[in-house]
């Protein structure tokens, strides 16, 4: 697989992307608690609710619903090996007419997010920073639960072009531990903080080392009210990735997480597309 899917201009991504430890050695996919990284893999089965109930969901929160997602794939588009460089992308290859949404950093955890994304039953996938999240690692278990996979985002969101080569491996690898231990499975992607460092061969060297396999950036950030393109006709692309954050008031000019989480799906509905899950498209490697 090639590994420049969708390369954006560091500029635009320090203006849409979202602020240690020894470094330690490559995490196996085994975890302490395989019951806790199972439940998202099993999250599919649970049935879903009728038309008429997730109508009513929907209007709940004052939206409408948006057109459902097509089954998964079964040729996967995005196929990572479990040895070498690490590929970037911020889309993936999809006639559908799909988005992904992707949730940063963790420092906002109102529990009305949480009953949101169960009634709406909407995939995310978390990109979560360490230091953020381990105050309350157990907010996101829910949202786990629900299908939605965890994944590092470093461990105190440092700006990584600008840190050693020491500290930089710290920042996956840490998190990658802690990520694995908490939520019992190993973080299959990383994002870097700014979507800084991303194409350079110390990073992708870092990732592969810490145990990641794949680097993924984003198409469209979310920024309160208004979405952000990279692409000049600020039109979503069918597999575009999408950039949140786990943000409340203080950061949103007095918005909610909820409140801007509709804005989004807004956004989204007003271009006719769906939201898949991201993991539903990437091959995972075997073995």
């Amino acid at each position: 697989m090639k590994k420049t899917y969708g390369v954006a201009a560091l500029a635009l991504l320090l203006v849409a992307g979202c602020g240690s430890g020894a470094a330690g050695p490559p995490v196996a996919p085994a975890a302490s608690t395989p019951a806790a990284g199972k439940a998202a893999d099993a999250a599919s089965a649970t049935p879903s609710a009728t038309p008429v109930q997730a109508a009513g969901n929907w209007a709940k929160w004052g939206l409408t619903a948006l057109p459902p997602a097509p089954a998964a794939p079964a040729d996967k588009p995005v196929k990572l090996t479990a040895t070498g460089p690490v590929p970037v992308f911020s889309e993936v290859p999809t006639k559908d007419k799909v988005v992904f949404v992707t949730i940063d950093d963790g420092a906002e955890k109102d529990p009305k997010f949480v009953e949101m994304i169960t009634d709406l039953k909407i995939p995310i996938s978390m990109f979560l920073t360490r230091d953020i999240v381990k105050d309350d690692y157990g907010y996101f278990k829910p949202l786990q639960a629900l299908g939605n996979h965890v994944h590092n985002h470093t461990t105190d969101h440092a700006q990584l072009s600008k840190v050693s080569a020491e500290k930089q491996k710290s920042e996956v690898c840490d998190a990658q531990t802690a990520l694995t231990q908490q939520y019992g499975k190993a973080p299959l992607l990383f994002r870097p903080p700014y979507g800084d460092g991303a194409h350079t061969p110390q990073l992708n060297t870092s990732v592969q080392q810490c145990g990641p396999r794949a680097i993924v950036l984003w198409r469209e950030s979310m920024q309160i009210h208004d979405m952000q393109y990279q692409a000049a006709d600020k039109k979503l692309k069918p597999g575009d990735i999408v950039l949140a954050h786990f943000r409340g008031p203080k950061d949103l000019k007095g918005e909610t997480m909820t409140e801007m989480f509709a804005e989004l799906l807004r956004r989204i509905q007003e271009q006719g597309f769906a939201v898949a899950r991201l993991e539903d498209y990437i091959q995972a490697p075997t073995g």
